[in-house]
């Protein structure tokens, strides 16, 4: 399978790595400092599920040129539309692509350039993070990958893709009810990433206050509102499985959101991962008081981080 990973960063680069190790054929579309960077020292990840240190294929986008079998989106959602125009000229008439980014929005946003039948559907579960020196580090040992099928015109390739990636370390599934999968994934992101961005600390740093369990359950609960309403309801071993995660006063777990305002990173997810979760409770008339809070937070928090915000005119 010939497959076009965009971007050699903290998800790109490591999954491209196990998709290479799988015996994919793989190419790296990146920037041109990155593929001076690759040239020069090859891709780099330490993981406690096996190392990869080896030259790789890059390209940028002046030089991409061929169709490919698949595409691999992991990066940030807010670059989305520049990664769908870098693109496009790589979609040939049997490409499918399939993205491994936070949120729905993302879905909608492709399937109107692309196409649904184009689509497939893919949730990652990992940290990884990229260091300066531009080497790959997992955090922890949990790497979970699921894909499926959106439409019946790609359950060939999300089966293949899958048969590639359950060769490589890590667990992995292929679903049937791929879109069920990425509600399951975005209930427990959502609400763990709005706490944990709201709070400034961990899990194990909220649930050591007074008001934290009772806040983070309220989270939950109003992220699993707008999921049934949307119409993916979350069974039962899906919401202890988040609650168990979200509510360990041992647990050091805070979404990568946290991570970047932590790091003053000029830019952040918030309206995927927690506006565009409004925008779906209001659609059906629900309450999310605490996502409204959280998102003012982040809105604050981007507005602070807008060139020329400061002498912008308040609001009157």
């Amino acid at each position: 399978m010939k497959i076009l990973v965009v971007g050699a960063g903290a998800i790109g680069g490591y999954y491209g790595a196990r998709l290479i190790q799988a015996g994919a054929d793989v190419t790296f579309l990146v920037r041109p400092k990155r593929a001076e960077l690759l040239a020069k020292q090859g891709l780099r990840l330490e993981s406690s599920l096996g190392d990869f240190n080896a030259p790789v294929n890059a390209v940028t986008r002046e030089s991409l040129r061929s169709d490919y079998d698949l595409i691999l989106l992991s990066c940030k959602t807010y670059d989305l539309q520049a990664a769908i125009e870098d693109i496009t000229p790589a979609v040939g008439p049997s490409t499918a692509i399939l993205p491994f980014l936070n949120g729905l929005s993302v879905y909608d946003e492709l399937d109107a350039r692309f196409g649904r039948d184009r689509v497939l559907g893919g949730a990652a579960y990992i940290a990884t993070t990229l260091n300066a020196n531009g080497e790959i580090k997992q955090m922890g040992a949990a790497d979970q990958i699921v894909v499926g099928a959106r439409s019946p015109a790609t359950l060939d390739v999300a089966k293949a893709v899958y048969a590639l990636l359950a060769s490589s370390a890590g667990a992995r599934a292929l679903s049937d009810n791929i879109m069920q999968a990425l509600w399951n994934k975005w209930v427990m992101l959502a609400s763990g990433a709005l706490m944990n961005c709201l709070m400034r600390g961990t899990v194990g740093d909220i649930m050591a206050t007074r008001d934290g369990e009772a806040l983070m359950k309220q989270a939950i609960s109003e992220s699993l509102s707008v999921a049934a309403a949307e119409g993916y309801a979350l069974p039962q071993t899906e919401i202890t499985s988040i609650e168990k995660r979200l509510l360990d006063p041992q647990s050091a777990w805070a979404a990568s959101m946290r991570r970047d305002i932590a790091s003053n990173a000029p830019r952040l997810e918030g309206d995927a991962i927690v506006g565009d979760m409004i925008t779906r409770a209001t659609r059906h008339g629900l309450n999310v008081p605490l996502y409204r809070a959280a998102y003012c937070h982040l809105q604050v928090y981007a507005h602070q981080h807008t060139p020329g915000a400061a002498a912008q005119q308040p609001f009157k």
